[in-house]
């Protein structure tokens, strides 16, 4: 560990208005502390590239690295399968002129003319194969020009739309798409050991949320949000999750047995730079943690039986009129009258109708997303929205997928919080999809003639009702709690069946009514939906043969029998473990083991069949733990 504390006279940024060849060469030539240059592209899957150009090399070629002409990379060194291929791999970085560069210090490297940390300028930037491009980075940006454009028309051309904001068509400047995060992540201290139990008692006590923080863990986190101050964020907080336990003071008054869930949150900023942020913020979070001798975990469920971690995403958007006012266009004209506008009301009901086919694929790819998204942990399961017990009442139920949020006091709050990302999901693919989602609804809320309260009435519509819009037997608007006022049937029921595994997830992909919503204005295509199919079906296939059945077979051969016989009860009880054990991983002469069959399916690329043996292999060791664990309650 290194004796690390923040440096306010750092180059933290350069802004997108400083960009110019000339511009950048005055203000590095003014620190030599910065000795590298990286171009971060991210790729389909959501890996950023890093490379160290050397800084004279970037400086005298600085037009060519401008213009996209001087990095390349082969397919080997992204994830585009099927677009950067063997035989046709080169992949060019684009650097990015609109948004914000930003400088990655190494704190344990000083630079020896200065004493100031060496540093790194990243620049954001894309990926372009055979002139086409092909990044994540880029697919949030063709959606959200998409998004503006097509909503900038829609009110040139309809003067009455423009009148439910108090302006005229004349006045309108540009439409912008807005973006903020609430990041969550566990912090814990290496080589030292909690239990799931204490950890689950801690969580049930509520002995952490919101609580004080200490010691190291305080240090680290209240320098994170000065540190994203000075790169620009505007950090709201930082506080305790739901997750954790007290950790342990020893004689020389150092905390060991670290291990604490905690939020950042900062405030919002255009959809692509806040992307790009939320990617800056989990490089520093984990570097400065680690600083600490912390390690920091942002997978969505790190830890089974309590709280996972997620990464709620804020949206809507904004109006810009000539006159320099800005005007929420979710925000409807009189707060304490309506919830939402026409074009809210429009996009709210665009990502529900659309969020299990054409967002979810986005947000829900990993064995790990799936995991977090069980009831008991503040984790929404279903596809149903909540908008607040009435106009006066602001939503506040955090058992649904998506929450209105907004206050009778300014038109400013409007906006609508997704609860399902994790801080692993693909933030500009789930940001891409939502935002053609959104599109789709404008048209028809706009297009149908309705009102606000005819709007509303459709989207809070009971079960088996018609709408023109909405599916019939579905229920978008729940204002109980999901998980405990109705069972998981009658969820699935109300609000649709969730999937349960990635397959499940990615195989709409491959329904041509999601294609065509994702594909208009050229946003996505038939060649980058397949890719990022391809991507995330490997990869979960590599998570269940690499990673899921050994953890699993572990687990299963520490479940050993400790009693001597003499109780029929443990023995029963040894007798269900033994036949579950066996389900499991034990080949017979009369059947396959579960492990086995799922393998199989695998190497003979049936997706339906691998996932319908993981559900099997889900359910069967949720039981097995169950029954070991009232096994080893029931020893003295």
């Amino acid at each position: 560990m290194i004796d690390f504390h923040v440096i306010p006279d750092l180059l933290y940024v350069i802004p997108a208005e400083k960009h110019s060849a000339q511009d950048i060469r005055n203000i590095l030539s003014a620190h030599p502390e910065v000795k590298f240059v990286s171009l971060a592209a991210v790729d389909l899957m959501g890996n950023d590239t890093d490379e160290k150009i050397p800084l004279y090399d970037f400086m005298d070629n600085i037009e060519n690295f401008l213009d996209g002409k001087a990095v390349q990379t082969d397919g080997s060194s992204v994830v585009l399968p099927g677009i950067a291929t063997l035989n046709d791999g080169k992949v060019d970085l684009i650097p990015d002129s609109k948004v914000i560069w930003y400088i990655d210090y190494n704190y344990e490297h000083l630079d020896f003319e200065t004493g100031k940390p060496i540093g790194t300028l990243r620049i954001p930037s894309f990926l372009k194969h055979n002139n086409d491009y092909v990044c994540s980075r880029s697919i949030l940006r063709k959606s959200t020009e998409y998004f503006e454009k097509t909503v900038q028309e829609r009110f040139l051309n309809d003067p009455a739309l423009c009148a439910d904001y108090g302006f005229t068509p004349e006045e309108l400047d540009h439409i912008t798409t807005i973006t903020a995060t609430e990041l969550e992540f566990w912090v814990n201290s290496p080589d030292e050991i909690i239990s799931t139990e204490q950890l689950s008692i801690s969580q049930e006590l509520k002995e952490s949320y919101w609580k004080r923080t200490k010691g190291v863990v305080r240090t680290a986190l209240e320098q994170v949000i000065l540190l994203l101050d000075n790169y620009g964020f505007n950090p709201e907080m930082g506080h305790k999750e739901v997750g954790g336990v007290k950790a342990s003071l020893n004689s020389s008054g150092q905390f060991h047995f670290i291990m604490e869930q905690l939020e950042v949150d900062w405030k919002y900023s255009d959809a692509l730079q806040g992307a790009d942020y939320e990617l800056i913020a989990r490089i520093l979070i984990k570097e400065i943690f680690r600083l600490h001798g912390l390690d920091v975990s942002f997978n969505a469920k790190p830890l089974p039986g309590v709280a996972g971690s997620g990464e709620h995403t804020h949206v809507n958007a904004v109006a810009f009129l000539k006159s320099g006012k800005k005007i929420n266009l979710f925000a409807p004209e009189d707060t304490k009258a309506d919830f939402l506008s026409r074009f809210g009301w429009g996009c709210l009901m665009g990502i529900m109708k659309h969020y299990s086919n054409v967002i979810n694929p986005f947000v829900s790819a990993t064995t790990d997303a799936f995991e977090r998204l069980t009831p008991g942990f503040e984790a929404p399961t279903h596809s149903v929205a909540s908008i607040g017990k009435d106009v006066l009442t602001p939503s506040r139920n955090r058992s649904v997928l998506l929450g209105l949020v907004r206050s009778e006091d300014t038109k400013y709050a409007t906006r609508f919080e997704l609860r399902a990302p994790n801080p692993h999901t693909n933030t500009y693919l789930c940001l891409a999809s939502v935002y053609q989602a959104m599109l789709d609804g404008i048209a028809y809320a706009i297009d149908s003639g309705k009102d606000t309260k005819a709007l509303e009435a459709e989207f809070i519509k009971p079960y088996g009702q018609p709408s023109d819009y909405l599916e019939t037997d579905r229920l978008y608007r729940c204002e109980d709690d999901i998980f405990e006022d109705m069972d998981s049937n009658e969820r699935d029921r109300l609000f649709g069946t969730p999937a349960a595994t990635v397959f499940e997830s990615l195989s709409t992909l491959k329904d041509p009514s999601v294609a065509e919503i994702l594909c208009r204005g050229g946003v996505f295509n038939e060649q980058l939906i397949n890719s990022y199919y391809q991507a995330m079906l490997v990869r979960w296939e590599m998570e269940l043969m690499e990673k899921i059945i050994p953890a699993n077979l572990s687990l299963i051969r520490s479940v050993v029998r400790s009693d001597d016989g003499s109780v029929s009860y443990d023995e029963k009880l040894w007798s269900d473990i033994e036949d579950l054990k066996l389900l499991l991983a034990k080949d017979t002469d009369i059947q396959d083991s579960i492990f086995t069959r799922v393998k199989a399916a695998v190497k003979s690329g049936d997706w339906e069949k691998t996932s319908e043996y993981q559900r099997a292999m889900k359910n069967a060791m949720i039981e097995l733990k169950n029954k070991y664990k009232t096994y080893c309650d029931n020893q003295i």
